[in-house]
């Protein structure tokens, strides 16, 4: 018989059993992994599972949510059952070989009566009451992108200014002195009512309702090379009626450059309101980062050469491409391969795994990632307009090109004429173009035309002037 039990004071599970001890004990999920510590032996064993994990060299925080498969050999879980239990920072619920971890809110809140109250409380909420800051990335996935860098200047230059960051669980690191709000909680509908400043990188959702003296700035999350909100292919009312009400929700929109200052008012039709074009506040880390601390936090020793493979999301599918093997393409190319999802494959995708392969996709800043990269290999990414600023290669591995470009979702200009680096098809033909010396010299007139219609701005200081805006604009106070 073997049997669970969550240990309260020591936050972690806790599996019993009779019989051999086993040799090895592990809780597998998507995105983390945990060993057990196994004690006992004769005729019960113990093994003592931690529901906390540090990744990327952080602090020990709370696993993330999903289901994890519990592997513990020479065992049965036929009658392991416990019920949905809230510990700090997670809830927890076993089944079989089935762990399940979910965000540490009151089951009483998810229900279709605990939203409503909820929301009503936000809606009668008269808003905009704490000298505040709501922050949130990709939905809460992560801690990262302008948003996470504005952040960082903030507190900088106006250090009593409360933040707080909208997070899909507790597993997701907030910045120094900012306060985590768990989506869907009493604290997280609170806090957005009263912030006097919503700082955001993607759409709004949750019923967002603009309180009076708010301000939404959208620093969106990149400069356009596919096609988006209103400028898709194909005629959806629906879909344009939405873009519409989204943007008239924002009060400023942050772009990289002109040429993404024009594309996304026409868009998102943000029309008669102000844009500023600072270059990316993300960026900042391409120009003043150490890029020796992040290849040490990432385990990655002195002299290798780094891949970094992060190609975007495809509409028809909900897992990251799989066009390249990762530990083949490390040991063509005597290379560590980092391999970097799109933030919407987050939930749906699995880390890959191999020899000198380090799947990255929930590192929390991929500007840190771009530093650290010897390489970038990409497709139709807005990556690329970021790692322009490092001036380092470009690879394009495109074997969709025409279905994604004339079915999927189009471009706004020929990559092909204007990449700063060669478009590829399969894997054999970028390990050769990775092998061909001759590459910076053949794209470096490309290259410069690129880097000055794209990054004129990233100089480093784009996160403190769009602070300035701010304090000036009366967003927050001092």
């Amino acid at each position: 018989m073997t049997t669970a039990r969550i240990d309260e004071t020591a936050e972690t599970l806790v599996i019993a059993g009779a019989g051999q001890r086993p040799s090895r004990a592990e809780l597998v999920g998507p995105r983390a992994r945990v060993d057990a510590r196994i004690t006992g032996g004769g005729k019960t064993w113990k093994a003592t599972f931690p529901l906390r994990a540090s990744r990327w060299g952080g602090p020990e925080l709370p696993l993330p949510t999903g289901d994890y498969e519990l592997r513990i050999a020479d065992a049965e879980f036929s009658d392991l059952v416990i019920a949905p239990e809230v510990l700090a920072g997670v809830r927890i619920a076993v089944a079989g070989s089935t762990v399940r971890i979910a965000a540490p809110i009151d089951p009483a809140y998810e229900t279709s009566e605990g939203q409503a109250t909820l929301e009503g409380r936000y809606v009668s909420h008269p808003g905009a009451t704490e000298n505040a800051v709501f922050f949130e990335s990709f939905y809460g996935r992560t801690v990262g992108c302008n948003p996470q860098a504005i952040d960082r200047a903030l507190f900088a230059q106006a250090p009593d200014v409360v933040r707080y960051w909208s997070v899909v669980d507790l597993s997701v690191a907030v910045p120094e002195g900012a306060i985590a709000v768990v989506e869907g909680s009493p604290e997280w509908w609170r806090a957005r009512a009263a912030s006097r400043l919503l700082v955001v990188n993607d759409w709004l959702r949750r019923r967002f309702v603009r309180k009076p003296g708010q301000k939404v700035l959208q620093t969106w999350h990149g400069t356009p090379l596919k096609r988006l909100a209103l400028h898709r292919p194909g005629f959806d009312p629906r879909r344009m009626a939405a873009v519409v009400k989204e943007s008239r929700r924002w009060d400023v929109l942050l772009a990289q450059n002109t040429y993404a200052e024009r594309i996304l008012r026409k868009a998102y039709a943000f029309l008669g309101r102000p844009i500023w074009v600072e270059g990316y506040p993300r960026n900042d880390a391409l120009v003043t980062g150490d890029a020796g601390a992040i290849r040490a936090d990432l385990g990655i020793a002195d002299g290798e050469r780094v891949l970094l493979y992060a190609p975007t999301w495809r509409d028809d599918r909900t897992e990251m491409v799989d066009f390249i093997d990762p530990e083949e393409l490390a040991r063509q190319t005597d290379s560590v391969v980092l391999v970097r999802g799109h933030s919407r494959t987050i939930d749906t995708g699995r880390d890959r795994a191999g020899a000198r392969v380090i799947d990255v996709t929930g590192y929390p800043e991929t500007s840190r990632l771009l530093l650290a990269a010897d390489v970038l290999i990409t497709d139709y990414s807005s990556v690329m307009f970021d790692f322009s600023v490092t001036g380092k290669p470009m690879f394009f591995l495109v074997p969709d090109l025409d279905h994604y470009r004339g079915e999927l979702r189009g471009f706004y200009f020929d990559l092909a004429t204007r990449a700063p680096g060669p478009l590829v098809h399969s894997q054999d033909e970028l390990v050769a173009a990775l092998a061909d010396g001759e590459h910076e010299s053949l794209y470096a007139e490309r290259y410069r035309a690129w880097r000055t219609q794209f990054n004129p701005r990233d100089d480093g200081h784009s996160a403190e002037r769009v602070v300035a805006r701010i304090l000036d604009q009366g967003y927050v106070a001092r």
